[in-house]
């Protein structure tokens, strides 16, 4: 594809953490290499859904805002997930809908009302070269991205994207009421129970699902750190093991660590189990200080509800309508 058939946005100001991403980077674990893709899988593909996208376009992950983009054409996106205080070219724009950007306007993230992440949709999605087989931005280990070079967006870049599909006409599309979620309230995040739960004193096992567990400020798209009271675990070493998505790790002192998208590949601390995806995206939207609690879960309940969730987001374009 020539770039005289791209579109595209132009970042006119960039904020703390803007970066591309599409479902992950896969069957590279054994390299040393994390999954990235976006911390809310939820918002994610909402925002995808609302253009017809397929499962794996890559949108912007827009992080606790300041970011300004300028459409060089009209352009149809997709916003879903925080609220970042949005607003089109002065006037307020509310998350979980499609929109049109018309050609030199402009689209900018104010402070967080609710949430921390928004994702940015445009039809097509956007275009950069794959890395390891994704688009993926993961700043930690340089990879991926909108210049393949793992760095979020910065002033004065181009985002690309293919201009017809992107200039679709539309009216408005919005997200049902109901998957619309107020990131403002109190999180209940599932968890698979597993690895080594069995090794924690019967005292911890209880505390750690009939506790409020604050939200650190200690919390980045690696994991995110729980506070709360001490879990004591039998275990006095263990041999590092393969970290999944969610897993929730306890180091010496106690506080339990979530692991997210851009974790380390293997990790040698105790596990309480870990989080559903849908789990993983509800705590990638809590600010610090946020209350949350740990709700166990069967693995075969969470499989379910995984499908019910994801399925039809990963079926062919044309047959969603």
């Amino acid at each position: 594809m020539t770039t005289r058939t791209l579109g595209t946005l132009r970042v006119e100001k960039a904020g703390p953490l803007a970066t591309l991403q599409d479902p992950g980077r896969f069957g590279v674990r054994r390299l040393g290499v994390t999954q990235g893709g976006p911390a809310d899988l939820h918002a994610f593909a909402w925002a995808n859904y609302l253009l017809g996208n397929a499962w794996e376009a890559a949108v912007l992950e827009v992080t606790l805002g300041g970011l300004t983009l300028v459409a060089e054409q009209d352009t149809r996106l997709a916003l879903c997930g925080a609220d970042l205080s949005a607003s089109l070219d002065g006037e307020p724009l509310a998350p979980w809908q499609a929109f049109t950007l018309p050609k030199g306007k402009a689209l900018t993230f104010g402070m967080p009302v609710s949430g921390v992440r928004a994702y940015l949709a445009v039809g097509g999605g956007f275009h950069a070269e794959p890395v390891l087989g994704s688009l993926s931005c993961v700043t930690r280990e340089g990879l991926g991205g909108h210049q393949g070079d793992g760095k979020p967006l910065a002033t004065g870049d181009r985002l690309t994207f293919a201009r017809g599909a992107a200039q679709a006409t539309g009216g408005t599309r919005e997200v049902p009421a109901e998957e619309r979620i107020d990131y403002r309230e109190p999180a209940t995040l599932a968890l698979v129970p597993g690895a080594q739960i069995a090794d924690f004193t019967g005292e911890s096992t209880f505390r750690a699902f009939h506790t409020d567990w604050t939200v650190d400020t200690r919390t980045d798209r690696m994991g995110v750190r729980l506070t709360g009271p001490r879990l004591d675990c039998r275990l006095e070493s263990m041999i590092s093991e393969g970290i999944a998505l969610g897993a929730v790790q306890v180091p010496p002192d106690g506080q339990p660590i979530a692991l997210l998208n851009d974790r380390q590949t293997i990790g040698g601390y105790p596990r309480l189990g870990t989080l559903t995806p849908m789990a993983c995206s509800r705590l990638a939207q809590c600010h610090p200080g946020q209350k949350v609690r740990l709700r166990p879960v069967a693995l075969s309940l969470a499989q379910a509800d995984y499908l019910r969730q994801f399925q039809a987001f990963q079926a062919p374009a044309a047959s969603r309508g």
